[in-house]
């Protein structure tokens, strides 16, 4: 099991508490002593909870997904974050994969500078921070699969191409459909979230959650491109391969049809049996003539029906 690892930090009357891997104690003992909901205790122990945001008196308790590249299953993967957030406190929970966000914590309880201008301004503009910063690292993320889509483009419209390019294709456009899967229900949360209570999230920072909205909006933009392109590289890749594939069978079945009748001549004349000019000393000569004569004729008569 993983570890567990709570963490907080504190400037005037906010705290940010973080808890990585929390235990179930250790969520219930939260929640008694700050008066969150039990259901959303247990929403925080189930795995692949769907994002929302649910509003209480004196709380809300948001639940999002961010994607980020993980290098060890080399592929886009979602990380979810569950949020209490109160006039004077946050608690994040999550695991502890999600590196992009234990770097964003670690920057902030070093640096004092990092940690007045996140949360110098209430739990709100904290919230926003998390979120905007949480997004932000997601783009380089959209860099490389356009990147990615870009190259791939580049290699299937190459006719020199000899590489079998169906893996890399399959495997760039999984990660766009995962990318895609994490950021369509983020775009109604987040956009629902500057309308809810004001006690803790004040009109002040409407434009900022705005500019949040843009940014997943911009995102899903460019995955909406994305798709539609690498749907047309698969496309015509696969019309490649199958006139490749089409070309192969065609030669084939020249040679196929070439042969035939030379099998049917030599066959014939390998009989045991009385055939004509079968004692004839130049027979040989003559069958291998006959043999160059319907090469030929088959090969003029291909040509001229353009079926080589």
């Amino acid at each position: 099991m993983p570890k567990s690892n709570i963490r907080k930090i504190t400037l005037g009357k906010l705290t940010w508490i973080d808890m990585e891997n929390p235990s179930l104690d250790q969520l219930e003992s939260m929640s008694k002593e700050h008066g969150f909901h039990d259901l959303d205790i247990e929403d925080c122990l189930s795995e692949n909870q769907r994002s929302k945001i649910d509003e209480y008196d004196d709380y809300l308790f948001i639940i999002l997904h961010f994607p980020f590249y993980d290098k060890r299953k080399k592929g886009v993967v979602s990380e979810e974050i569950d949020i209490f957030i109160k006039s004077n406190l946050l608690i994040t929970v999550h695991t502890g994969s999600f590196k992009a966000f234990l770097d964003f914590y670690e920057a902030c309880k070093k640096s004092t500078a990092e940690k007045k201008e996140i949360m110098g301004q209430g739990s709100g503009y904290l919230l926003y921070e998390i979120i905007d910063s949480m997004y932000a690292s997601a783009f380089p993320i959209l860099d490389k699969l356009e990147r990615n889509v870009a190259s791939l483009e580049r290699t299937v419209f190459s006719w020199n191409q000899q590489k079998d390019m169906l893996k890399d294709i399959l495997n760039t456009k999984k990660n766009i459909i995962t990318m895609r899967r994490v950021i369509q229900p983020q775009r109604r949360v987040v956009a629902q979230i500057e309308h809810k209570n004001k006690k803790f999230l004040p009109d002040r920072l409407e434009i900022y959650f705005d500019d949040v909205v843009d940014k997943i909006e911009k995102a899903w933009s460019s995955l909406e491109n994305l798709k539609e392109l690498i749907e047309s590289v698969q496309d015509t890749n696969e019309s490649i391969i199958s006139h490749r594939t089409n070309e192969v069978i065609k030669i084939l079945t020249i040679f196929s049809v070439v042969i035939s009748p030379l099998t049917f001549l030599t066959g014939l004349y390998g009989m045991n049996v009385a055939l004509p000019l079968a004692e004839n000393p130049y027979v040989f000569m003559v069958i291998l003539g006959l043999m160059l004569v319907i090469v030929t004729f088959m090969m003029v008569l291909f040509k001229y029906k353009r079926w080589i």
